[in-house]
């Protein structure tokens, strides 16, 4: 008894000190406050991240591209400064032709051919549509095949060739600008350019035979994702997406892509991307009028066409232009040649235009 007694005296905590806490086994430590901390880390360096990377700079232009754009010049089409090229050409000829590119790319679609058609013509003009190329890409704004139309027009006043006869070569995009323009002379509509011949390449002539690509369904209908989506586009995407429209042996070198894709991004072109597209809805709305205006015209018309072309492709899409279009000529590429014929084979397209054209 004794014992107990010493025991607990000994166990008595001394005066004026704290009483001893309980004694717990220590817990296995809980993972998640640090793996919460973790992501708010990765979360705060994602931003600046992210800011960087949404106002990257355009790249700079390649010798190509920046002569390209040297050799041309601007003019002013309401408030928008539009770059156009103006070659004089051959001697003795009084030809001229000008030429209308296709989306997402620029006037520089024609580089390979513009030699040989200067060979022939006595002048030889391209230009850039608003939102395209070296010319202005406004934002907000209601993008529009009546506009760039009406750009054109404007253009060839600018040039003093309102009265002259012009021979329109286009592709894809271009192609229903062209349509527009051949309405607008067939009812004489004032100002209008004087068509002399019309040459379409590739392009959605016929909104129940074109299938736009995926990404360009997303772009145009996206809404408030649709300018996000611009914002993310790089350039690997872009060529991947582009190289789906030209033939498995054709494709562009890694040095064309980077000038195409420069094109784009100069004056932050891929953010208007989304509006341009508009495009594709306002071909369904005005088909009658498009599509009218080549049934009833009288000018010499004129398709070369890659047939490996996903986005109007073969049989449909020739069948159905063969139909509606009987008094055309048509020149079919070869098979392997898609939806970029004057640059996957510069030779073939040139040939076959400058047939046509010397066949009237």
């Amino acid at each position: 008894m004794g014992g107990l007694v010493g025991r607990a005296r000994a166990l008595q905590r001394p005066r004026g000190t704290a009483p001893l806490a309980a004694w717990n086994p220590p817990s296995a430590p809980t993972p998640e406050p640090r793996m919460k901390e973790w992501w708010i880390q990765v979360g705060l360096l994602s931003v600046p991240l992210l800011a960087v990377y949404l106002h990257i700079p355009p790249p700079k232009l390649s010798p190509a591209l920046h002569s390209w754009r040297a050799s041309g010049r601007y003019f002013t089409y309401k408030t928008q400064n539009i770059f156009y090229r103006d070659s004089s050409g051959a001697l003795g000829s009084s030809d001229i032709v000008v030429l209308l590119h296709g989306f997402p790319t620029s006037s520089y679609d024609w580089y390979k051919i513009w030699e040989g058609l200067t060979q022939r013509f006595h002048r030889v003009i391209a230009l850039d549509f608003v939102g395209f190329g070296f010319s202005d890409k406004p934002r907000p704004h209601r993008y529009s095949i009546f506009e760039q139309a009406n750009i054109v027009e404007g253009l060839l006043g600018h040039l003093g060739l309102r009265n002259q006869r012009i021979n329109l070569l286009s592709h894809d995009y271009g192609d229903t600008v062209a349509q527009e323009l051949l309405h607008r002379y067939e009812h004489n509509q004032t100002g209008c350019v004087l068509i002399n011949s019309l040459c379409l390449s590739n392009g959605g002539i016929f909104p129940e035979t074109h299938y736009p690509r995926f990404i360009q369904k997303i772009l145009k209908d996206g809404g408030l994702l649709s300018p996000i989506i611009t914002r993310l586009m790089n350039y690997y995407f872009f060529s991947r997406g582009l190289g789906a429209v030209f033939g498995p042996y054709t494709q562009p070198s890694a040095a064309e892509y980077w000038d195409m894709w420069t094109a784009i991004r100069t004056n932050d072109g891929n953010l208007v991307v989304d509006s341009i597209l508009q495009y594709i809805n306002q071909r369904k709305k005005h088909r009658d009028r498009w599509v009218g205006a080549l049934t009833s015209t009288s000018v010499p018309l004129h398709l070369i066409y890659g047939p490996l072309d996903p986005v109007n492709p073969y049989p449909e899409f020739l069948q159905l232009y063969r139909k509606v279009l009987p008094m055309s000529t048509v020149s079919v590429l070869d098979d392997h040649i898609s939806h970029y014929p004057q640059l996957e084979d510069p030779m073939g397209f040139l040939n076959a235009y400058l047939n046509f054209i010397n066949s009237f």
